[in-house]
């Protein structure tokens, strides 16, 4: 086996600890950019989302590196992205690949037995021991929570840090150094320096900086590529953002599902809104703005690719959420043809658009 995945934001580190822990052969695609989406916009069928064909670039270009293994993680909800793995399957035989796809998906959906079938077909291929192949586990798992909160603390950070820039440094640093890791150890010891570092970092705690929940469909959300790196851009602006889906909360929230304990604070929020799940990611959308409003964020950045039916159902929602609490939410969305320029403008004129409700609150005082 030469196993590869798909890029979404932080992922490969924990993948590439983890298949470093097995000792299993693998493949990282280059980090998604223009020539990934062009592979995947000529192979895939025109109306399909942006997530799935950047995933097809990213499969061809790391078959092109020797990899016949596609660790993919799934969804059975009503979301094209429960159709992925068999679209997928079928694209890439017609395009002669002959590939196997490990579909990794919730519990709740599949079964426990089904799921551990199906980690086994990735664990079998490792001779290490049992203990050795939970630790494994449990390092990647580490590595995964780790780098998330390093990524919050940066975007939190960067509307307080005195050196402007200091944070993304910082971030871009650890995750470079990350990547140059041997073993998963390794990694985690960087992971943990550069936290201690951003921990430390000179801040001024007079500043006041607005503050944006980027909220909205999982893959653009997380994917910096697919978003413009939108993150990146708002720490340029001396912004404060925060994002409530990411890799580890998806890890927290596949294995709380089946107990119905997972995401309560965001499914209570949204349930006057949107009180059944209706695929994707809608209800934490839903449920994102409200959270972001009670807790005295300026405004929220919803996000999410062309065609995708739960978002498109939760920007309709969005408004009355906007009304009700009179909390801004812009909605953003992003296709293969998005053009960066319009997309950037949009997102100055939402941030100039808070910095005058901030003057405007602070002259009635």
């Amino acid at each position: 086996m030469k196993a590869t995945f798909p890029h979404m934001g932080n992922v490969y580190l924990a993948v590439k600890a983890l298949l470093d822990g097995l000792g299993i052969d693998y493949v990282i695609p280059p980090k998604n950019n223009k020539t990934a989406l062009d592979i995947g916009s000529l192979h895939s069928p025109e109306e399909i989302c942006l997530p799935y064909k950047i995933m097809i670039g990213n499969y061809v270009q790391a078959v092109e590196q020797g990899a016949d293994t596609i660790i993919f993680v799934g969804s059975c909800g009503p979301c094209r992205l429960g159709e992925y793995c068999e679209l997928q399957i079928n694209l890439m035989k017609k395009l002669g690949y002959n590939l196997n796809f490990i579909v990794i998906d919730y519990p709740k959906d599949i079964g426990i037995k089904e799921l551990f079938k199906r980690i086994n077909e990735i664990s079998g291929v490792s001779n290490k021991k049992a203990h050795e192949k939970l630790n494994a586990l449990l390092n990647a798992i580490q590595v995964i929570n780790l780098i998330d909160k390093i990524e919050e603390m940066a975007h939190m950070y960067a509307g307080y840090e005195r050196n402007k820039g200091e944070c993304k440094s910082l971030l871009n640093k650890c995750k470079n150094e990350a990547m140059q890791s041997k073993t998963p150890i390794e990694m985690i010891k960087i992971l943990k320096n550069y936290q201690q570092k951003l921990k430390y970092i000179s801040i001024d705690i007079n500043k006041n900086p607005i503050t944006i929940a980027i909220i909205g469909e999982i893959y653009t959300v997380i994917e910096p590529y697919s978003n413009f790196y939108i993150e990146e851009k708002l720490m340029d602006y001396g912004i404060s953002s925060r994002r409530g889906l990411s890799p580890s909360w998806w890890v927290r929230n596949a294995a709380l599902s089946p107990l119905k304990i997972n995401s309560y604070k965001i499914r209570k929020n949204a349930k006057k809104y949107l009180s059944i799940p209706i695929g994707g990611h809608a209800v934490e959308c839903i449920g994102e703005a409200v959270t972001a409003s009670n807790e005295g964020f300026d405004g929220a950045i919803q996000i999410f690719p062309m065609g995708c039916m739960p978002e498109i159902v939760s920007k309709s929602i969005l408004p009355t959420i906007s009304k009700d609490l009179d909390f801004p939410v812009m909605s953003l969305v992003v296709d293969d043809m998005t053009g960066e320029a319009g997309y950037i403008t949009r997102i100055e004129a939402f941030i100039d658009l808070l910095e005058r409700r901030r003057e405007d609150v602070l002259s009635r005082c």
